[in-house]
């Protein structure tokens, strides 16, 4: 279990030597315990609705263990990190690195290259695993897989940011829309919607975006660099530019692809779905049951063909920020996440 999500409205977090008691009440009004214990996690989510004291949050920190929290709609509100006082030099570095727009550009390419490769082999996969069902495969997936494939190509070649960022556009548009004719009818998707997501495909796919968010902020931190230093989405106030940027390669393989096996598979139906503030949600059970799956994705093992070796997504996630920093005395180092 590395990580712990704690949702439960009204829980209370504290420590009992070397474990973290979570009190709660149930249904029917009876309290209830549960242990975790430290040695087990990674990262503890906690909603806004939960409260956790003051030596619980310490010897978290002093684990290593990120205490990140959440709203009731799954938007990251922040996060208490542990404390990295021995990497004052590599931040300096990265923020030399950041204002060299050859630096910035490069490692901006490989990113979206390898996203759009990623969003290639995602469809791929699911139309290939189609028709070895017997099952019908809509009759634009070969378009959309000629056209991330051309679009990919221009992606690496790239001359500028907006050019890198007007590739992406164009792959996201005819990616979505083969992404989406492989969904049930019942839950259909028109479009990305974010602030509030209109329905449940995208309240899905912002609730499990921001799970890699807080992750991807957190390795970064760790890591010794500054999550807030862009290189393909713009520095500024208001939002972790970097851990936005390392996260994209994880998208198709971590949102996207479990958004399509949440509703494929019948993990989720209407009853997980609330309207909230003109947006569609999910609600507590729909949470558990995403945090289930994205639990299991993440620390399901599998061979590697870019790297070689078993690994896990999270591990790749982490791997994101340990290459960057690799790379701000050479950008060959930096290579991004690759599905197989």
């Amino acid at each position: 279990m590395p990580t712990a999500c704690i949702h439960h409205p009204g829980s209370k977090v504290t420590l009992e030597s070397e474990r973290l008691i979570v009190s709660y009440t149930d249904e029917e009004g009876s309290t209830q315990k549960r242990e975790l214990p430290l040695r087990d996690l990674e990262r503890i989510i906690l909603a806004d609705c939960v409260s956790i004291t003051s030596p619980a949050l310490a010897e978290s920190m002093r684990r290593s263990i990120p205490v990140s929290l959440i709203d009731s709609q799954g938007r990251f509100l922040g996060a208490f990190q542990p404390a990295t006082p021995d990497h004052g030099a590599a931040r300096l570095r990265h923020y030399q690195r950041t204002l060299e727009p050859d630096f910035t550009h490069s490692i901006a390419r490989k990113i979206i290259t390898a996203k759009i490769y990623n969003q290639r082999r995602l469809v791929q996969r699911v139309a290939a695993n189609r028709r070895a069902e017997d099952k019908p495969v809509p009759s634009n997936i070969s378009i959309a897989l000629d056209t991330l494939d051309r679009t990919m190509i221009s992606a690496g070649k790239a001359e500028n940011l907006d050019s890198l960022r007007g590739y992406e556009g164009l792959a996201a548009a005819r990616y979505f829309s083969a992404w989406a004719a492989l969904l049930p009818e019942h839950f259909p998707f028109e479009r990305r919607s974010t602030r509030p997501p209109l329905n449940p495909v995208n309240a899905v796919l912002s609730f499990a975006s921001t799970m890699i968010y807080h992750e991807m902020h957190s390795f970064i931190h760790a890591h010794g660099l500054d999550p807030a230093l862009g290189l393909l989405h713009t520095t500024e106030n208001g939002r972790w530019s970097l851990a936005l940027d390392l996260m994209e390669p994880f998208r198709p393989v971590l949102s996207e692809a479990l958004t399509l096996d949440l509703f494929s598979h019948k993990m989720l139906n209407n009853s997980h779905f609330e309207p909230h503030d003109g947006g569609i949600y999910l609600n507590k059970i729909g949470r558990s049951k995403l945090i289930l799956q994205y639990e299991k994705r993440m620390e399901r093992q599998f061979m590697s063909e870019s790297i070689g070796h078993r690994t896990t997504l999270r591990q790749q996630l982490e791997n994101q920020a340990i290459l960057l920093k690799s790379a701000l005395n050479d950008a060959d180092k930096f290579v991004p996440f690759l599905m197989n």
